[in-house]
């Protein structure tokens, strides 16, 4: 299933080159991966070689200075292989870059996006234990003491952790102030008083490291805040937005991943003297599943364009990651039904594409969240002039 027909040349061009990445490098190694629960480490350096970490840096900085939504593109196209590889590069553009884009300043810049262009992976620290959809609710302090910030706390769930090596933590500076004393810094891992936990085992996206952050008077320079103080909920919010559109991608990558295998099985298996794929019964079944996919593509097509064109693309981004999400665990877990007892097993892609699936309607904001997102968005769109 490809996207050529709402995809500009030059677009498809590079959707299919790291797709043939994907299935050359990235392929081969899924499984021994998702067994060690991690990413093959000769994997990071190629895929800076690739340059899908760095998609929007500007060039002056090393990366490629493209679209918003060629970051997408790479997204969905590395989660047809592999959903936890995706979202190595999901986190690194959709959160990491472009949060530094928007509100790093000259400096910060300078010493950040050529690393993150060329080497340094990034994560992105917001969530805590007892702050998960109730984002604010952050229990991280920081403190100035002279020429720097002093930060207490824990973080759980960082993605990329494990191989990061720049972490945008989010800590509150005045909680007299509540969620407008939210602020973000940089903190690299050398930074003292700072560490990283340990890693979760978890059910899906195996590779994909997802660890815990240990913040015991972690010392920041004064110039590594990000935006100004008081301003991290403002860039939490705006990078997660953007995100929930990196999410939908990698939704929709796995949604392929798994028709596209199991399609092609099904026109191999026969049964009663022909493939199953002719039976009726099962046509009908895989004709709506594409269909689903189609619609899935073009909301997550169509938020990522809005990005671009700097218009409003909340609502829209909410919608891509609800329903991706929805049709992702949909495909895999039809594509499990398609091939029967073989789908089962771990020797054919489908079940790990199953276990991947769940994630998407959780993290990045849960599917409750986006739908009050979306309704609260038509309600004030209903009371506009």
């Amino acid at each position: 299933m490809n996207a050529l027909s709402v995809l500009a040349e030059e677009e498809q061009l590079f959707f299919d080159t790291v797709v043939a990445f994907a299935r050359e490098r990235v392929g081969p190694r899924v499984s021994e991966m998702d067994e060690a629960a991690l990413l093959a480490p000769e994997l990071v350096p190629a895929l800076f070689e690739l340059g899908v970490m760095g998609v929007e840096i500007p060039s002056e900085y090393g990366g490629a200075e493209s679209s918003f939504f060629n970051a997408i593109l790479a997204v969905e196209a590395l989660a047809r292989v592999d959903p936890s590889v995706a979202v190595v590069v999901d986190v690194q553009n959709t959160l990491v870059n472009n949060a530094l884009l928007r509100w790093g300043n000259a400096d910060q810049k300078s010493r950040y996006l050529p690393k993150l262009a060329s080497s340094w992976v990034g994560s992105y620290a917001l969530s805590e234990a007892s702050s998960g959809s109730d984002a604010f609710a952050l229990k991280t302090r920081a403190e100035r003491r002279g020429d720097r910030w002093i930060l207490e706390g824990r973080k759980l769930w960082i993605t990329n952790a494990h191989e990061s090596s720049l972490f945008i933590v989010f800590a509150n500076a005045d909680p007299s102030k509540g969620y407008k004393g939210i602020t973000a810094f940089l903190v690299e891992r050398s930074f003292p008083g700072f560490s990283v936990g340990k890693k979760e085992q978890k059910l899906g996206i195996r590779a994909s490291s997802t660890c815990e952050l240990m913040l015991d008077g972690c010392e920041v320079p004064l110039e590594n805040v990000l935006g100004e103080v008081g301003q991290g909920y403002k860039i939490a919010i705006l990078a997660l937005n953007e995100g929930r559109i990196g999410i939908g991608a990698q939704m929709l990558g796995l949604a392929v991943g798994a028709f596209d295998y199991a399609l092609g099985y099904m026109h191999e298996r026969q049964q009663f003297g022909k493939a199953i794929a002719e039976f009726q019964g099962m046509q009908f079944q895989y004709a709506k599943l594409a269909t689903e996919i189609q619609a899935a593509r073009l909301l997550v097509y169509d938020a990522a364009r809005l990005k671009d064109q700097g218009r409003d693309f909340v609502k829209e981004a909410a919608m891509a990651k609800l329903f991706a999400s929805e049709i992702a665990e949909r495909a895999a877990s039809s594509a499990i039904d398609f091939m029967g007892g073989v789908g089962f097993t771990r020797d054919f892609p489908v079940e790990k594409f199953y276990r991947d699936a769940k994630i998407g309607k959780i993290y990045e904001g849960t599917s409750n969240m986006q739908l009050a997102t979306i309704a609260k968005l038509l309600q004030a769109e209903r009371k506009a002039p």
